[in-house]
């Protein structure tokens, strides 16, 4: 590019930075954290691979089946637990009946659980190395670990399996990261069949980090119970060999679990207020110095639920052709017991049109789960049928609070019931979910994303089905799948109209509900909705790190001495040094003011233009409208034309007059 003055970079700076103005809401996570915490017992220091002797364990309520309805996935797993809130200790004392029925056809003679609060039981975790103790902003709490304890396992019939159990690390063979369990079964389980184990374990808290914990009053048992891993079948996400689909939790990960049935007791002191996935059996009843709760989900693939004796709850029935009838309740802070309408108004109108969009919400309840100030690491995050909202820091919130909401109640659909694997493609979750949000905020908010300075952002593209941890860190990670799978998204509506997009996006959403698809299944939809390929431009832009980079090379002017032709001839070199991309827009500007566009097709890596004009070219600028989201490097997009100093002299008076005058009107 040619090089310029001080003074025309301050003039362009202006332009541009004027051009750019405007709203930009940076989605940074959905699962916002505050602090990890860590009660390291000798169990969880051990660096053995084996889990401790059976301790005593409290008789906690009896929970009893409740009948299942119609079902509407497949339900490889049934959950029946019993957990106790110890007051004053941050400590959950639990049993656990888990049925597993084989999907598969070989024998299966493993079981292998998530145990997720192990992440959090030292600094030599592999979620803690690779986190740092920070989190989205937040970081762990000093002496705030927290760890899980398997205290007991058995058979049905009362065998014992302690002695059959160690920690594996598949991952990273990092020894210190028990977070996956490994069970060996007394005899293999063929397909179909079904096994039954009882589990006993204690969980000490961390404070609140990463989704999870204690802080104060406050609890969020989220990823808190012995948690079976998907076994995957023949077909099932494109695998041609059926097996454990296995892998630790890490600093940038999230969950992928099966569908199930779920039946949950949970013992609380008597002062304290439970919100829970799935609906209350019955209503809950004092028992001496406690109140226990029990509730039921179905063809959900998590629980979490929160306690606190200081909730103020807001309830309200609704409905809509598409929600047939669901009750949404507000778990609120105190600072924010007077916005509970505008929880609801966001509630609803999330159901509402994504329900329209995606497909019918199928579940009778949704909880919205508002944390204390100090709980925040809690925050901004997803579980079936229950969400939480960012923590009460203020009393008068800007939308932020109804972007929260919109966005949790999104992963309902993509996550939720479209249940892709978090681990390996996360982009399936976060970019459908930040796509239907910035949808909806504009609609409903009138709040229009900046999506050109938000491309700026990602300054490393990188393939969006990454594992997540393979991401070049926790950065690269949010931006390539908050943001850039976002813009994929919207680059693919650009290039094939609103229309077909909504059709794209409904039709994958409605075909693999409670299913586990791929980014290969949504190619397929994309390509079976515009009846073309589309695989050079996944192969660049999703399962590759591609991104275009156009430059304005070179511009020549000639001046014509033959009084019949145009005054001047004008040759303008385009290219691009990226990936392959269509339709470019190209802006060439005057030196009277006016303008012309042309659009290059894209072919090649290169291209010239030929201008014939009485008027004087003064630039050239590729893209001017930023509409070419997935370009992060403009500076080369614009180039100045070789012009004589007296013709120049005149036109740069005039323009910074112009400057001058628009930077008058932001005086004030």
């Amino acid at each position: 590019m040619k090089s310029l003055s001080l003074r025309y970079i301050i003039i362009f700076a202006t332009l541009a930075a004027l051009v750019l103005l405007g709203g930009i809401w940076v989605y940074s996570g959905d699962n916002s954290t505050t602090s990890v915490t860590s009660f390291v017992s000798k169990e969880a220091k051990s660096s053995s691979g084996t889990a401790p002797a059976a301790a005593p364990q409290q008789t906690l309520p009896d929970s009893a089946p409740v009948p299942a309805e119609e079902a509407l996935s497949q339900r490889v797993v049934e959950y029946h637990i019993d957990v106790q809130l110890v007051p004053d200790t941050e400590t959950l004392i639990a049993s656990e009946t888990v049925t597993w029925t084989h999907p598969g056809v070989k024998p299966v003679s493993d079981l292998y659980f998530h145990m997720y609060p192990n992440a959090f039981a030292s600094p030599d975790t592999t979620f803690m190395k690779e986190s740092g103790g920070t989190l989205r902003g937040d970081t762990m709490p000093e002496n705030g670990f927290g760890s899980m304890t398997l205290t007991d396992l058995r058979t049905t019939e009362g065998t014992s399996l302690m002695q059959r159990v160690q920690f594996v690390q598949p991952d990273d063979g990092n020894v210190n990261d028990k977070t996956l369990l490994k069970v060996h079964l007394p005899q293999p389980v063929n397909g179909g069949e079904s096994v039954t184990l009882k589990l006993q374990y204690e969980v000490q808290l961390p404070k609140i980090f990463a989704r999870m914990g204690a802080s104060g009053n406050f609890v969020m048992a989220g990823q808190w119970f012995p948690k079976l891993s998907v076994y995957e079948t023949m077909g099932t996400r494109g695998v041609k060999e059926e097996g454990w689909d296995l892998h630790q939790y890490h600093g940038t990960s999230e969950f992928y679990s099966d569908f199930g049935i779920f039946n949950v007791t949970i013992a609380v002191p008597s002062d304290y207020t439970v919100a829970a996935t799935g609906f209350p059996v019955k209503n809950a009843k004092l028992k001496q110095d406690q109140k226990i709760y029990q509730f039921y989900a179905d063809d959900v693939h998590d629980f979490a639920w929160a306690a606190s004796p200081d909730f103020t709850v807001a309830e309200e029935a609704f409905s809509t052709p598409e929600v047939p009838g669901v009750r949404i309740k507000v778990y609120l802070d105190p600072l924010h017991k007077d916005l509970k309408e505008r929880y609801l108004q966001a509630a609803k109108a999330a159901l509402t049109y994504f329900s329209k969009w995606y497909g019918p919400y199928p579940y009778s309840t949704l909880s919205i789960i508002v944390p204390p100030k100090e709980g925040n690491g809690a925050g901004g995050m997803e579980y079936p049928t229950l969400i939480t909202a960012f923590g009460a820091t203020d009393s008068s919130p800007d939308t932020s609070l109804e972007r929260t909401v919109v966005h949790e109640i999104g992963h309902q659909y993509f996550y939720g019931m479209v249940a892709s694997n978090e681990f390996e493609e996360a982009w399936l979750d976060e970019s459908f979910t930040s796509y239907a949000e910035d949808r909806l905020m504009e609609q409903e908010y009138g709040i229009k994303t900046n999506l050109p300075l938000q491309s700026s952002l990602v300054t490393k593209s990188e393939p969006l089905n990454l594992e997540t941890w393979k991401y070049a860190g926790a950065e690269s990670y949010s931006r390539n799948v908050y943001i850039r799978g976002k813009l994929v998204l919207k680059d693919i509506e650009r290039q094939v109209g609103a229309k077909a997009m909504n059709s794209i996006m409904s039709t994958y959403a409605r075909k693999f509900r409670f299913q586990h698809p791929t980014t290969s299944d949504f190619q397929k939809v994309v390509e079976k909705v515009t009846k073309k390929s589309w695989q050079p431009y996944f192969e660049d832009y999703i399962y590759g790190g591609g991104a275009p980079d156009f430059s304005v090379d070179t511009i020549t002017i000639k001046k014509n001495g033959n009084s019949d032709a145009h005054s001047y001839e004008s040759i303008v070199k385009i290219r691009n040094k990226g990936s392959h991309y269509v339709d470019v827009p190209i802006k060439f500007t005057f030196a009277d003011g006016s303008a012309t566009e042309r659009v290059w097709n894209g072919e090649g890596a290169e291209t010239t233009f030929q201008l014939l004009s009485d008027k004087l070219l003064l630039s050239a600028e590729i893209d001017p409208e930023h509409t070419v989201l997935l370009e992060n490097k403009h500076l080369n997009n614009f180039r100045l034309a070789e012009i004589e100093p007296k013709i120049l002299s005149r036109w740069t008076l005039s323009v910074t007059k112009l400057v001058e005058t628009v930077l008058g009107t932001l005086v004030w």
